[in-house]
């Protein structure tokens, strides 16, 4: 873990960029700490490169909306575009179908904010619980649910990924794909069937690209990122990489 064992800042960010192509990217939640939000939100302010802040809840707390008032009325509260929790490996796998979580979620979707949803294949199944019961709400996979990459495992990651697609409110992020592969060693056929499996089901419509920088580190240089999701998505037309790289996040996450 020593790789991103560290504070990373805006500079790192624009350094890790320089040759990726990339022009404006989304800050996404890193830590379970009220005091991160603000911060994302200060940053986005003030950097052209930042283009939407997806911030933090406890979202089952009977606080969560409270939380999410005082962030909206914070300077920089116009870039509050998503939420996410920290629902993979949680102890309960049934942590995002509880009645507390789905109340608080319904509330994200009156107030046009998008959720995210992090787990891995143990928790996809309340995952789909949530969505069913939130159909006014936008919500992202994010990491594509990190299936077991390294384990060739696709079942049943497949199969739970094929039933969240058939609802037309769910995007899904590809990204945090090389630190679910062995991080020394990996090469671009590891996760062929698995981005091949998510182009099918959700359309490079519901595609958008996520760099999962800085946590890639731990299995690849950003510039390396964007290469590998280039070569998983060569044989879309240039209409639907459009999708890929940022009208599906643009629409995701309602960015003008």
């Amino acid at each position: 873990m020593q790789p991103i064992r560290r504070n990373f800042v805006i500079s790192d960010l624009k350094d890790a960029i320089k040759s990726s192509r990339i022009d404006r990217t989304i800050l996404v939640q890193t830590v379970t700490d009220y005091a991160e939000t603000p911060e994302l939100l200060k940053i986005a302010q003030s950097e052209q490169l930042v283009g939407a802040v997806v911030g933090w809840l406890t979202i089952d707390a009977p606080d969560a909306i409270e939380h999410l008032h005082r962030y909206l009325d914070l300077p920089g509260a116009e870039y509050l575009k998503g939420i996410r929790d920290i629902a993979q490996d949680h102890p309960d796998p049934n942590y995002l179908a509880k009645p507390e979580t789905i109340s608080n979620v319904k509330k994200l979707g009156e107030l046009g904010i998008t959720f995210d949803l992090l787990t891995k294949t143990p928790e996809l199944r309340a995952a789909i619980k949530l969505v069913r019961a939130c159909p006014d709400v936008q919500f992202v996979m994010d990491h594509i649910s990190k299936p077991y990459i390294a384990k060739k495992e696709m079942e049943p990651w497949k199969t739970l990924m094929s039933e969240l697609a058939t609802f037309p409110n769910v995007f899904c992020k590809v990204s945090g794909l090389v630190t679910e592969a062995n991080w020394k060693d990996w090469e671009v056929e590891d996760f062929k069937p698995y981005v091949d499996h998510v182009i099918e089901i959700f359309t490079p419509q519901r595609l958008m690209f996520g760099s999962d920088w800085p946590v890639a580190n731990l299995g690849g240089t950003y510039a390396e990122v964007v290469e590998l999701a280039e070569a998983l998505t060569s044989q879309l037309s240039p209409s639907e990489a459009e999708f890929f790289w940022h009208k599906t996040a643009e629409t995701g996450y309602r960015i003008a």
